[in-house]
């Protein structure tokens, strides 16, 4: 992927790592093994694998900007979802990391941190019956869902020059649930 992206721009300027499944609210010691390996090699293992050549190609060309895409979960804690909030932690501390080692060759690293946003995801979650819509709004003090634009602005700010000084930071986008 970074081949063909340098092959045919020159460079790598700017990426954004979004890799993300749930799971079922189930207690962490009724759990299986196989269903927390699923969520970290998804959650955190993809954003990782991505990194790693990103920054091999941003390193070789002396900055670039890279956003991972964390959760609230990555935040906070919540009963019944240890595997995917831990996933989620991960991300956070990958990325603080890593912008920590990037740094001083001119790469930044930053993580947002979605709230609740009308996506396919969500939209599965509800279906499933794992969550209701009203479940979902109730805690946001905005009273709404997010909108994947209102994520993508975050990303791109992040990317730009005006976060120039914004290193290892964890952006919550969550309609003030974090708050």
């Amino acid at each position: 992927m970074i081949k063909q992206i340098v092959s045919t721009f020159g460079h790598l300027d700017v990426a954004f790592n979004n890799a993300g499944v749930n799971t079922p609210s189930i207690e962490t010691a009724d759990a299986s093994g196989e269903e927390f390996d699923r969520v970290n090699n998804i959650n955190l293992r993809g954003v990782w694998n991505c990194m790693k050549y990103e920054l091999q190609q941003m390193r070789e060309q002396g900055s670039g900007a890279i956003v991972n895409c964390s959760s609230v979960a990555g935040l906070i804690g919540g009963a019944g979802q240890a595997i995917y909030y831990a996933s989620k932690h991960g991300v956070i501390g990958l990325t603080r990391s890593a912008a920590i080692e990037y740094a001083s060759k001119g790469i930044r690293i930053n993580a947002v941190c979605p709230g609740s946003i009308e996506t396919p995801m969500l939209n599965n979650l509800i279906e499933k019956g794992w969550a209701t819509l009203e479940s979902v709004v109730a805690p946001q003090p905005i009273g709404r869902l997010g909108k994947p634009e209102e994520i993508a602005a975050a990303v791109l700010w992040l990317c730009s020059p005006s976060a120039s000084f914004v290193i290892g930071h964890a952006l919550a986008v969550d309609g003030g649930y974090t708050a």
